[in-house]
C-alpha cells in the first residue's frame, strides 16, 4: 500500500488517546512512506493524523468540498489540497487517490464515509483492504452490531470478514498489507473496477 485514505473525526473526542494514536498513525505512515489522503482539516483527530505525517517528512493530501472549506479550518501546510464541488465528488476522489481505507474514531460523517467504501467493496467496485483502528474499544458496539447483521441474515459472513480490526497500528497495517480480496462478484463487469 502506497496511499491510504483515513476517515476520522473533526473533533478530538473526550479521550486523549484518540489524538495521541492519530498522531502516531501519521508518524507511522511517514516512516513507512505511506501517503495520507484525508478530509483536509487541521482540527480534530483529522488534524493530528496530518500533523503526524507532515512533522515526520511524509506526504498528506487533503480533499475538501468547497462549502466545507469555508466553514472548517483547512490545513495550510499539506503536500496537496484538492477542493471538490460536493461530498460525493470528495469521496470518489479520496477513493481514487488511495489503495487502502482506514477508520479511526469519529462521528456520523466518519461512519458514512466508511460504510460507503465498505458497500463499494461488497459490490466489487474496489478490492482495497479496509481497516478499523479500534482505539480504546471505540468501535466495539459497532462491531457487535455488524455481527448481529450477519446473524440476522442481512450481511454475508465473508463480507464482514473483509473488515480488518486492531487496536495496534503496526498489527493493523500488517493485516492490511497481507489482505487477500474476495473474488469479484459474477454480476460485476471487471472493466467497472
Amino acid at each position: 500500500m502506497k496511499s491510504i485514505v483515513v476517515f476520522c473525526g473533526s473533533s478530538e473526542g473526550t479521550n486523549s488517546q484518540y489524538a495521541e494514536k492519530a498522531y502516531q498513525l501519521g508518524e507511522t505512515f511517514a516512516n513507512k512512506e505511506i501517503q495520507l489522503v484525508y478530509g483536509g482539516a487541521k482540527i480534530g483527530i483529522m488534524g493530528k493524523v496530518a500533523e503526524g505525517v507532515l512533522s515526520n517528512g511524509g506526504k498528506a493530501i487533503g480533499v475538501i468540498p468547497q462549502f466545507l472549506k469555508k466553514k472548517e479550518v483547512v490545513h495550510e501546510s499539506l503536500t496537496e489540497l484538492i477542493v471538490t464541488q460536493n461530498m460525493h465528488e470528495r469521496k470518489l476522489k479520496m477513493h481514487d487517490l488511495s489503495d487502502g481505507i482506514l477508520m479511526l474514531p469519529g462521528g456520523f460523517g466518519t461512519l458514512e464515509e466508511f460504510f460507503e467504501m465498505l458497500t463499494w467493496a461488497q459490490l466489487g467496485l474496489h478490492q482495497y483492504p479496509i481497516g478499523i483502528l479500534n482505539i480504546n474499544g471505540f468501535y466495539d458496539s459497532l462491531l457487535k452490531m455488524m455481527g448481529d447483521m450477519v446473524d440476522e441474515g442481512f450481511v454475508k459472513h465473508e463480507h464482514i470478514n473483509t473488515i480488518l480490526v486492531d487496536d495496534n497500528i503496526e498489527k493493523l497495517l500488517e493485516k492490511m498489507q497481507k489482505y487477500q480480496p474476495l473474488p469479484t462478484p459474477k454480476w460485476i463487469n471487471k472493466e467497472q473496477l
